[in-house]
C-alpha cells in the first residue's frame, strides 16, 4: 500500500513538471485573454463530464467568489449544475446536447468556451465548442494527450498521460493558476 501511495504521488508530480515546464508561455497568454475578456464585460462558460464537470463548478466558484484577491465577482458560469436544464435536454433531444443548447443560450460572441475532456473525445463537450467557435466564442481545451479536442481549441491544454487521475490532477492546478494570474492581471496585484 506504501508503495502504491508513493507512487501515485511521484506520477502526479511529474505529469505536472512535464506539462508546466512546456507550457509556460501558454498560460500566461491564456491569463491575458480571459482577463481582457473579464475587462470587456464578457463572461467563460466551463463544461465537462464526471470529474471534470466537478472542476468546471469549481474553477466557475473562485472566478465568481475570489481566488486568491478581495475583489469584485467575475462571471463564470458551470453548464454541468443545472440539473432541470441538463435532464430535459438529455430526455427531450440527446445527452451529446446537453452543453450545444446552453452554449446557444448563454453565449456571445467574445464570451470564452472551456471544455473539458481527458480522452479529447467527449461528443457533448466537442459539440458544444464546435456551436461555440460558430458563434465566435473564444475556445479554451483541456484534455489528455489524445482527441479533436486540441486541433477544434485556440488555446488546448494537453496532458501527456494515459491516466484520467493524473490529467485531472494537472487541469486543476492549471485552474487554479489561471484563476490566480487573472486575478493578479485585472485587480493590479503585484506578482511575487
Amino acid at each position: 500500500m506504501k508503495n502504491l501511495i508513493q507512487q501515485s504521488v511521484e506520477d502526479s508530480i511529474t505529469a505536472k513538471k512535464i506539462f508546466f515546464a512546456n507550457h509556460i508561455e501558454k498560460i500566461e497568454s491564456c491569463a491575458a485573454i480571459m482577463a481582457l475578456a473579464f475587462k470587456k464585460g464578457r463572461k467563460i462558460l466551463l463544461f465537462g463530464n464526471g470529474g471534470s464537470a466537478a472542476d468546471c463548478q469549481h474553477i466557475a466558484a473562485e472566478f465568481v467568489n475570489r481566488f486568491q484577491i478581495e475583489r469584485k465577482p467575475l462571471p463564470a458560469i458551470a453548464l454541468t449544475t443545472d440539473t432541470s436544464i441538463i435532464t430535459s435536454i438529455g430526455n427531450d433531444y440527446a445527452f451529446e446536447d446537453i452543453f450545444f443548447k446552453q452554449i446557444q443560450a448563454l453565449g456571445n460572441k467574445g464570451d470564452i468556451a472551456l471544455g473539458i475532456s481527458t480522452s479529447g473525445n467527449s461528443p457533448n463537450v466537442i459539440k458544444a465548442i464546435e456551436e461555440a467557435k460558430g458563434i465566435g466564442l473564444s475556445i479554451i481545451g483541456f484534455s489528455g494527450n489524445k482527441g479533436k479536442l486540441k486541433a477544434l481549441s485556440d488555446i488546448s491544454f494537453c496532458v501527456d498521460s494515459d491516466t484520467t487521475a493524473r490529467i485531472q490532477e494537472v487541469h486543476i492546478l492549471l485552474a487554479h493558476i489561471l484563476c490566480d494570474l487573472t486575478e493578479r492581471i485585472l485587480f493590479n496585484e503585484r506578482f511575487i
